[in-house]
């Protein structure tokens, strides 16, 4: 399948996309439903601004219907119940029908996100199956513990599932960061309601039919779609959804941590903003770190919670460093999102072009100069296209500098000496991730130790694994995704304490 979808060329592609059904409707209770007032609001693809889906505008009353059936199929103890070979196998089962049914999935993500299709199909569908498949394998595998205590006495610790996960995902990557959350509190046996953005409902709806196929009960995974200030909030403020884990913005991450508080205190999981850092010192291999630099902030068009997105390098290599971000950033291909060769697709709507296209005037307003881009293009497309771009002598002072873009555009700016680095490396609220750029070992350990990031790479950017954890430090969020350590964010533990003779 892989190869056939491979061979295909954007005639092809678009000719299987005009054949498709496209599903708008939520998905409560096992069974696709409309938003209870019969209301819908149209999904634009942002490839060439044209409408592709009507897709279900649920709000409060859809939230309670859908977290009633989590309630109930929990109380049930359908999924939770369940003999932990039996979750396995059913997880397993559902990682096989996302692999099989790749060619849909890829399709929807690139429709509705502008993604590019080979990046569909060669990274987001086939990480989010083996998202859920690693979370499987933990089912039969996760023990309790029995604490030390005094001879007449046993003290048992036992994990519990926490109850009804209320799951709010972003659009930059829908079934990726789906499937980081419904991996480990599945597994929990937890049940779910998942929130997509209203941008990106597709692939959420397909998920959950999948699950259903799979040998999820009805009830266990709920896809409410919505606007975020409807439904979104509505999940969020629901006194009984017993954990909100999010990813998002920091401006509406702490709305969840309010919301919480004004409900009844659920637990929040967040995961941020990112306004990520390379420090490329005067011996680093610059031919190695342009090209990391490059691909960490245009792939997926620079929408990544954790791109690379400040460039802060030694004054002596600075001019090189650009030049060589530049021949790597030439040999990115932005072009239509269902042409093979595009490496870089449309962002993600109009008004978010407009505020990466602002950023940019904002940055030249301020002093900064264009390197290279810094312009919208493919206009005549319909949709929603920017240039790879790099802006040079900034000053850490500058919009630019301190809040997240998201979009493919690059900063830049200099040091002299180790310590000025890493100051203006942590001069940030963000902490989601970060770079250093050496050929001294001594200095990787410094900085790296150093540097207040979630991820910190050492001569490389993005590298990434399931088994290591994902999140960040300061205003990008607390809790992580993906490894061992983000089963227990959707678990709690009991101890049952017995005294015998």
């Amino acid at each position: 399948m892989t190869d056939n979808l491979h061979s295909r060329d954007r005639a092809a592609w678009e000719a299987r996309v005009a054949a498709l059904a496209i599903e708008g409707r939520s998905f409560i209770d096992g069974r696709l439903v409309d938003a209870r007032s019969g209301l819908n609001f149209e999904r634009i693809s942002p490839i060439n601004g044209r409408v592709v889906a009507s897709i279900a505008r649920c709000e409060g009353h859809d939230v309670d219907v859908a977290v009633a059936s989590a309630r109930a199929a929990y109380e049930r103890g359908d999924w939770r119940r369940t003999d932990p070979k039996e979750r396995k196998r059913v997880l397993l089962r559902f990682a096989e029908l996302i692999r099989a049914d790749l060619e849909l999935l890829a399709m929807l993500e690139t429709l509705d996100v502008g993604k590019p299709i080979l990046n569909s199909v060669n990274v987001d569908v086939p990480f989010a199956a083996d998202c859920i498949a690693y979370y499987a394998e933990f089912a039969d595998k996760l023990y309790d513990e029995v604490a030390p205590t005094a001879g007449n006495e046993l003290a048992l610790v036992r994990r519990e599932p926490l109850g009804v996960i209320g799951a709010i995902v972003p659009w930059n990557y829908p079934l990726i960061i789906s499937a980081w959350k419904l991996g480990p509190a599945l597994l929990g046996g937890n049940s779910v309601v998942l929130k997509p953005a209203e941008q990106s409902s597709l692939s959420a709806i397909r998920l959950a039919q999948l699950a259903v196929e799979a040998g999820l009960p009805p009830g266990v995974l709920n896809v409410v779609t919505g606007y975020g200030e409807e439904a979104g909030k509505a999940l969020a403020l629901h006194n009984d959804v017993d954990m909100i884990s999010f990813t998002g913005s920091t401006e509406v991450g702490k709305l969840m941590l309010r919301y919480a508080g004004e409900s009844n205190l659920k637990r929040v999981a967040l995961e941020c903003g990112g306004k990520s850092p390379h420090v490329v010192m005067a011996d680093a291999d610059l031919e190695a770190a342009a090209s990391g630099i490059a691909w960490g902030i245009y792939y997926n068009q620079g929408e990544t919670c954790h791109a690379g997105s400040r460039v802060i390098v030694h004054e002596s290599v600075r001019e090189a460093l650009i030049e060589g971000i530049e021949k790597v950033a030439a040999t990115i291909t932005l072009g239509h999102p269902f042409e093979p060769s595009t490496q870089m697709g449309a962002l993600i709507d109009q008004g978010h072009m407009n505020r990466v296209l602002g950023y940019i005037a904002s940055g030249i307003a301020e002093g900064a100069k264009v390197a290279f881009g810094g312009r919208q293009v493919m206009q005549d497309s319909g949709g929603y296209y920017v240039e790879a771009t790099v802006l040079d002598a900034v000053q850490p002072s500058m919009k630019v500098a301190q809040e997240e873009i998201f979009g493919p555009v690059l900063t830049v700016s200099t040091f002299r000496e180790e310590a000025e680095a890493l100051a203006k490396a942590n001069d940030s609220i963000y902490g989601l991730a970060a770079a250093v750029w050496t050929a001294d070992m001594n200095v990787a350990h410094r900085m790296s130790n150093a540097l207040r990031g979630g991820t910190v790479w050492v001569n490389t950017y993005d590298r990434s694994s399931l088994a290591t954890p994902f999140g960040g430090f300061k205003q990008s969020g607390f809790g992580r995704d993906r490894s061992p350590h983000a089963i227990d964010k959707y678990m709690d533990f009991k101890t049952i304490w017995t005294a015998y003779k």
